[in-house]
């Protein structure tokens, strides 16, 4: 069932609530993107969306569940993507993400997730529903998308993007060949983590590297992806 945009945030307010603790029309309306107005709560009452409370508070129905359910699952996966991918501050991404979700399609949405490694909460801790992508994931699913410290050794991998807000540290990288999309291999991970960038070899510290996203360009070899010694690498 397809809603308009302001029953669907009214919808996604309830949810957010439901999650606290009990919802009351005057919370609703705090918090809900849009207007949350008499004549609109009247309508998901009417359409069996929602449930008033001889407490008066506000309750989803099964109905409204299923519905509110994929608008959920967009907002939080928009807000992960924002976050994760584009470096946007965690404070930034509610409002943001409320206009993601209204044009993100099914399609997308799940190539959004797939992309992510299926996160199961947003960059609040909110749970995200799951999607049927979800369910159909190998039970150890592997990103494509990752920070170089997880390749494998050996691994070979094409660098996305540097997520980080110091512009000396993106010249440093920019002059040592580390920009989105040149090939890397790691080469070592102890005593420092070592990559080779075109013909030269960069030993970069635990911090930087966990900030130099890549796309997997084969699957995943080894049992060493993801490891993490216990030393702390060093730059050099």
């Amino acid at each position: 069932m397809d809603v308009d945009r302001e029953l669907g945030e009214l919808l996604e307010a309830l949810w957010t609530l439901e999650e606290q603790g009990e919802a009351f029309p005057q919370d609703v309306r705090r918090i809900a993107h849009a207007e949350v107005t008499d004549q609109l709560l009247e309508r998901a009452l009417r359409e069996e969306l929602i449930v008033r409370q001889p407490s008066g508070h506000l309750r989803l129905t099964s109905k409204g569940r299923a519905v509110a359910t994929p608008i959920i699952r967009r907002h939080r996966l928009a807000e992960r993507l924002m976050c994760d991918v584009l470096g946007v501050d965690v404070e930034e991404t509610e409002a943001a993400a409320c206009e993601f979700e209204h044009f993100l399609a099914e399609g997308i949405t799940r190539a959004i997730c797939t992309l992510l490694g299926h996160p199961r909460v947003c960059p609040h801790g909110r749970p995200i529903p799951e999607g049927e992508c979800c369910r159909q994931a190998e039970e150890q699913v592997r990103a494509i998308l990752v920070p170089c410290d997880r390749l494998a050794l050996g691994e070979t991998a094409r660098v996305a993007y540097v997520s980080t807000h110091s512009h000396a540290r993106l010249l440093r990288l920019s002059a040592l060949g580390i920009m989105p999309g040149v090939s890397i291999q790691l080469l070592q991970r102890w005593p420092s983590l070592v990559l080779r960038c075109e013909e030269t070899e960069i030993a970069l510290d635990q911090e930087i590297a966990r900030q130099i996203y890549v796309w997997r360009t084969r699957p995943e070899e080894g049992s060493e992806a993801g490891e993490t010694p216990d030393e702390q690498w060093t730059s050099t």
